[in-house]
């Protein structure tokens, strides 16, 4: 927490290095309440000459440096000085605010619902500042980027751009707070950690430390949680808010606020510049694409779509987990030379500010639509480092998904094969013991903040260790276990690339009144020296909670015993499948801890204290066809 002097709030301060000022400011919303905020200004006087302002709005500290604001590959990451001093010398003014509740702003903080008419208010705000030209641009990581759609939800008049990095509700329902009705327990981990630096244990030493010693791996294995018996019961304001959002299990009004669902209110978006950056292990893959694909639709101003091969906010890394991608899968030195002039130059585009006589040419020149990391096609080997060298190289294109792909239907076979035809048998499935008590161990995949439980990125799925927290020994391959059911092609002849959305349909039974499906895309490469089992590369995974296979708002039990066709969806990804790789594809009930377990007795997940085995089974044959559904350079002919 910074120290607020309201009786400076006027007074610039010059800061270090020169050229820069700050001046803090309070933002008053409509309930009254005041938000704290600092503007940076190249001048004393920034009245003087209005400028376009880089708006902020963040819960971790306005002038607290973040990883995630990292600038270029083995260069300390800039503070937030550093950053406003790169932007005011490019003619800009640069505010960062505390969100509600959070650093020295008035309020309670409650996780999201409030930044909407937070974030429209400052727009407001800051439009009829003297020091404003009247445009306001927001930009930021993560929760600042869900801050900017939940702003733009509420219509803010001065929004005159967005960039959107690693995050951006289009539906939390499908990323970031449940994905298929599945609950993701990053939110938990999450609100530990933040519940541990909030204001609130700040001033309070017995606070600080109770939060400080919870032991958050030991209550992954106490769940369900209820009030007062949960890992946050030393906070009720942040368990109150976490234990609502487990609840709230079917799509309903919850879901629905404006800073939750930009889907439901893209009308409302400004018709504004927007540029969308995401990661293919980043949990916000879903929404990234559909706010770009949607705002490309809907409005006039063009949107842009920039996905490469990171975890969350890390892309001046080369890696994600145990896989490296190569020297040229960093933003910085491939897209631009540094993340910081990345942004600058973009911002330059978006709001029409093009240096003359062609001093930046590359605020000028076209920009493609869509900018992707298509991973694959590197030598398998161990690197320097301990990794495996996956190698991958950027693509352009004008559309998601890209356009030489089409989608294809390869077909799950009884004997573990995936097919390019459907099967010709009358009868064919495998049947499996799905129990809650044994979950399958979240391996990688598209997770962040989730330490200590968990981590995101691409491990090998042949052979997982004690990383694979939950994991019980021998720590044998992931389809060593009866409850996995793994189904491959033969190894490629040729590459394949497969780039675009990606599901199952599959045809299922239970024994229970309700039960998870979940699905693993991945790279399967031979074997070699370094790694004589070979390296099964984790690309996307989805789960579907069986509740909810014909409506998330209205959820009924199955019937034991009946076949029902269900849609697993995984986010989207781009890759190259070497020739001698196989494609293969995992299909279990259960991915702990990155998503709640089913309980299998029908009853919500928050609420059950009781479990049962579920005998869950895949269908395979020519009535029942399970397939799974990609988007593959040159259609189906690509496979043969």
């Amino acid at each position: 927490m910074t120290s607020y002097d309201a009786s400076a709030a006027a007074r610039p301060e010059p800061l270090a290095g020169g050229a820069l000022w700050r001046r803090a400011l309070r933002v008053p919303v409509r309930d009254g309440v005041h938000l704290v905020a600092d503007l940076y200004s190249a001048s004393a006087e920034p009245e003087t000459t209005p400028l376009p302002v880089l708006l902020e709005r963040t819960p971790y500290g306005r002038r607290a440096a973040r990883v995630s604001d990292q600038d270029r590959a083995g260069v300390p990451v800039p503070s937030p000085e550093e950053i406003a001093r790169h932007f005011t010398g490019a003619g800009y003014h640069v505010v960062r605010q505390d969100c509600r509740g959070r650093g020295d702003s008035e309020g309670s903080f409650v996780k999201y619902l409030g930044e909407g008419p937070d974030g429209a208010d400052t727009v407001a705000w800051l439009v009829d500042q003297p020091w404003c030209d009247g445009r306001v641009v927001m930009t930021g990581v993560s929760y600042s980027a869900h801050c900017q759609s939940a702003a733009a939800a509420e219509g803010a008049p001065g929004l005159a751009a967005m960039f959107q990095d690693s995050g951006g509700f289009s539906s939390a329902y499908d990323a970031g707070l449940r994905m298929g009705g599945a609950f993701e327990l990053k939110q938990v981990t999450w609100a530990v950690r933040h519940a541990a630096r909030s204001p609130e244990a700040a001033s309070d030493p017995v606070l600080s430390e109770a939060l400080a010693r919870v032991d958050v791996a030991g209550w992954f294995g106490a769940m369900p949680w209820r009030p007062g018996c949960s890992p946050l019961r030393h906070l009720p304001e942040y368990e109150d808010f976490l234990l609502e959002q487990w609840r709230q299990d079917a799509f309903g009004e919850y879901y629905r606020n404006p800073a939750l669902y930009g889907r439901g209110f893209y009308e409302r978006f400004p018709d504004a510049p927007s540029l969308h950056l995401g990661s293919w292990y980043d949990p916000y893959v879903r929404s990234t694409i559909e706010n770009f694909t949607a705002l490309r639709e809907l409005k006039s101003a063009p949107s842009y779509l920039v996905m490469g091969p990171w975890t969350h906010g890390h892309r001046c890394e080369t890696h994600a987990g145990d896989v490296d991608f190569g020297p040229r899968a960093t933003l910085d030195g491939n897209l631009a030379p540094s993340y910081l002039e990345f942004r600058r130059r973009w911002f330059d585009r978006a709001l029409g500010r093009v240096a003359p006589d062609g001093a930046d040419g590359a605020a000028r020149e076209d920009l493609p639509a869509v900018q992707y990391f298509l991973m694959g096609g590197g030598d398998g080997r161990r690197d320097a480092a301990g990794r495996m060298r996956h190698g991958g190289a950027w693509r352009t294109d004008g559309q998601w998904p890209p356009t030489a792909t089409a989608p294809v239907a390869l077909y799950l076979t009884a004997d573990g094969l995936l097919t390019a035809g459907p099967p010709a048998v009358d009868a064919a499935s495998v049947t499996y013991d799905f129990d809650p008590r044994d979950p399958v161990p979240t391996l990688g995949g598209q997770v962040t903040s989730g330490e200590p439980v968990m981590a995101g990125g691409a491990f090998d799925q042949n052979a997982p260790d004690a990383r694979a927290h939950g994991a019980r020994e021998p720590f044998l391959p992931l389809d060593a276990r009866p409850d996995v059911i793994s189904l491959s092609t033969p190894p490629l002849r040729h590459d394949v690339v497969l780039a675009g959305p990606v599901s199952a349909r599959l045809y299922v039974s239970s024994t229970a009144l309700d039960t998870d499906f979940t699905i693993k895309l991945i790279d399967v490469h031979p074997p070699n020296t370094d790694y004589p089992h070979g390296f099964a590369v984790n690309l996307t995974d989805g789960i579907l909670r069986c509740r909810f296979r014909d409506s998330f708002e209205k959820p009924e039990p199955l019937v034991p015993g009946e076949v029902y066709a269900i849609e697993v969806t995984a986010p989207d990804t781009a890759n190259r499948f070497a020739a001698g790789h196989r494609i293969r594809l995992d299909v279990s009930s259960s991915n702990f801890p990155r998503f709640d377990v089913n309980s299998n007795t029908g009853e919500p997940e928050a609420a059950a204290r009781r479990t049962v085995v579920a005998t869950n089974t895949v269908h395979m044959d020519a009535e029942r066809p399970s397939q799974l559904r990609v988007w593959v350079e040159g259609g189906t002919d690509a496979l043969r």
